[in-house]
């Protein structure tokens, strides 16, 4: 059995049993999600897509985390110091303080979120964002010419709608408007510039859609510029994922095959087309009423989106082809929205810190926070931000795609049938995503299961699983029976084959053990480099910002215990959700947003892993597991 002090650590109760998922709902979005009795009603709104707000790490005493328990049963940790008598009388608890015992819907409102509409997370406070978008529709009529006002169609429209430039396009159109709409109509103004005509009858509403653009994942979120609302939002698979899991293997396709820029193009094109018609569909706007694209990615997805070569990101010195953002015409690359729209593109700051980098500086407000700050997006390339006494810095390190589920024996994707949570206690308990027979594992249950067998004594520092005749006395003889001889070693079985239904067992091999190794080094390895870069230990850390789509479904005492974070408090370790989308709506949202995201994208200064001399020790060092929990 696990020491009291460890199960206490875990995020679910180490009593239930396995296959006992129930379904938690949450509201207004209506998502549903199946987890383990005894989860957090926090870890579940995560695995559901919500971030909620934890500024106190989960602690349970700064109440940012609210929600109100709809219907069924939960069981919570004592926290009335927090919340007064009758708000629990009335359904309301901490989401990092009560767990789920069966079948529960859950609200929760818009000021726990994070990140909902303009507030944003900026320590333990959060701060608003005016609305000032950069696109915006002015209505107006003019009187018509006479013999007495005979002044040209381009004046009274000036006067009007005051003075902005109107491009040569919009200029042969005006008489014919004009004209065609008795002297009346909507000016679509982007900044000091006319953008587009639309007849007086028109809706003043304005959209915008912010997408980031994921090496597998693209989400687009869809805006009403006019208030500031979320209107949908839509995922997809990246259409690139074809031609590889990774940046480095595309920015070779494209190396060795002359037409491959333009194909990896049209494939992330289409599929931010795609979303764009899902996103349309659901909330019954015109594509035509689409008049700003706000776009975050790394480097290489920038790039390649532009239509700029990613070649020299491939060889040493790893050159980008831009630093400053980007506005240009959606049309020039062919994303189907308003003819005149126009694309804004994230600066980067140097080599692979790209745009969706920057995102997530802005939106974690990340130069404001009194104490040294970490910033960490974990995925196939590991973006790390670093920001301490006025200064930032950055790096990024090249993690394999072992956190996606590729190169991992029966790793994939979190999907349905993907097992995405372990825990071991006298035997051991799966949570599958979708409530199905699982049928392999995704990024999060390898870290889980590593670091339970790392607690079993199953598990080395060195990285080896121990034969079942080497592994500690005490363990339970249905654990003991999971570790097996397989291909190239010794495994440990997740899940016992069922002859009956036909699915194979799920195994944890050797292979991918070292999978996990390379790419946990890898990302620890950035870590220590920056944190000595400023002469920081571990413990100087007021926050551990964890962004992105993985970063935010990993539990925290199970990254500190294989090494992938550094041994901090666990309340340190902060989900910020995805911070590069975050990031791409507020640009939308402001001008003001835009500026402050440029000016910390010059501000942050890069260092280079590849040519740091202290990299490669601290890559060996960190291929070894920890040797206690912390």
């Amino acid at each position: 059995m696990l020491p009291a002090r460890a199960l206490a650590r875990l995020a679910i109760d180490p009593t239930m049993k396995q296959g006992a998922e129930i379904k938690v709902t949450f509201e207004p979005s209506g998502r549903g999600v199946y987890v383990l009795p005894g989860t957090l009603i926090l870890e579940a709104a995560i695995r559901a897509g919500i971030v909620v707000q934890t500024p106190c790490g989960g602690r349970g005493n700064c109440g940012k985390c609210r929600v109100k328990v709809v219907s069924g049963r939960c069981r919570e940790e004592p926290c009335g110091h927090v919340l007064p008598k009758n708000l629990l009388d009335a359904g309301w608890r901490l989401a990092c303080q009560c767990r789920i015992e069966t079948e529960t819907t859950v609200k929760i409102p818009a000021e726990s979120l994070f990140g909902v509409r303009q507030k944003i997370l900026t320590g333990d406070a959060g701060a608003k964002t005016d609305l000032r978008p950069m696109v915006r529709k002015v209505p107006f009529r003019i009187g018509a010419p006479s013999h007495e006002d005979s002044r040209s169609d381009q004046s009274r429209l000036l006067d009007a709608v005051g003075k902005v430039s109107i491009p040569y396009d919009i200029l042969r159109k005006l008489p014919g408007f004009l004209r065609g709409n008795a002297w009346s109509g909507m000016a679509v103004l982007a900044g000091d510039r006319l953008i587009g005509l639309e007849p007086p009858d028109s809706s003043i509403v304005v959209y915008g859609l912010a997408v980031d653009v994921g090496t597998t994942t693209v989400v687009g979120t869809l805006l009403n510029l006019s208030d500031g609302t979320e209107v949908a939002v839509a995922s997809a698979l990246n259409g690139q994922v074809a031609y590889g899991d990774d940046v480095l293997t595309r920015i070779k396709r494209i190396r060795e095959i002359p037409e491959a820029l333009a194909h990896l193009q049209q494939q992330i094109l289409d599929t931010i087309n795609g979303l764009i018609s899902e996103l349309c569909q659901a909330s019954g706007a015109e594509r035509g009423a689409i008049y700003e694209v706000s776009l975050s990615g790394n480097s290489t997805m920038q790039q390649i989106l532009c239509g700029l070569d990613p070649s020299p990101l491939g060889e040493m010195p790893f050159v980008q082809a831009f630093n400053k953002a980007l506005t240009f015409p959606a049309f020039q690359i062919g994303i189907e929205v308003a003819t005149s729209a126009e694309v804004y593109v994230f600066p980067q700051i140097e080599s692979f810190v790209g745009g969706d980098t920057v995102a997530g500086m802005l939106a974690s407000r990340i130069d404001r926070w009194t104490e040294p700050v970490l910033l960490v997006d974990i995925g196939t390339n590991g973006e790390i931000v670093l920001a301490h006494k006025g200064r930032m810095t950055a790096a990024s390190t090249a993690a394999g795609p072992a956190f996606e589920g590729a190169r991992i024996s029966q790793g994939m994707r979190a999907t349905a049938g993907a097992i995405e949570k372990v825990v071991i206690a006298d035997d051991v308990i799966l949570n599958v995503i979708g409530n199905k027979e699982p049928i392999g594992l995704c990024g999060t249950a390898l870290i889980d299961a590593v670091a339970e067998i790392l607690r079993h004594g199953i598990l080395d520092t060195t990285g080896r699983i121990l034969d079942a005749d080497e592994a500690p006395a005490g363990l339970p003889d249905a654990i003991r029976k999971r570790i097996v001889s397989c291909e190239g070693g010794t495994g440990f079985v997740l899940q016992q084959e069922n002859k009956v239904s036909g699915f194979d067992a799920v195994r944890l091999t050797q292979r991918d053990i070292r999978e996990l190794q390379l790419a946990s080094a890898a990302i620890r390895a950035g870590i220590n480099v920056l944190l000595k870069d400023a002469g920081l230990t571990p413990d100087k850390l007021g926050a551990i910002l964890l962004a992105g789509a993985f970063g935010n479904f990993i539990r925290r005492n199970n990254a500190c215990r294989i090494g992938l974070l550094p041994p901090v408090a666990h309340d340190k370790i902060q989900f910020i959700g995805n911070a590069s989308s975050l990031g791409a709506k507020l640009a939308l949202l402001s001008v003001e947003e835009r500026m402050y995201a440029e000016r910390l994208a010059a501000e942050c200064r890069h260092v280079d892993l590849s040519q740091d001399p202290s990299f490669q020790q601290e890559f060996s060092e960190a291929m070894l597991f920890p040797e206690s929990e912390t």
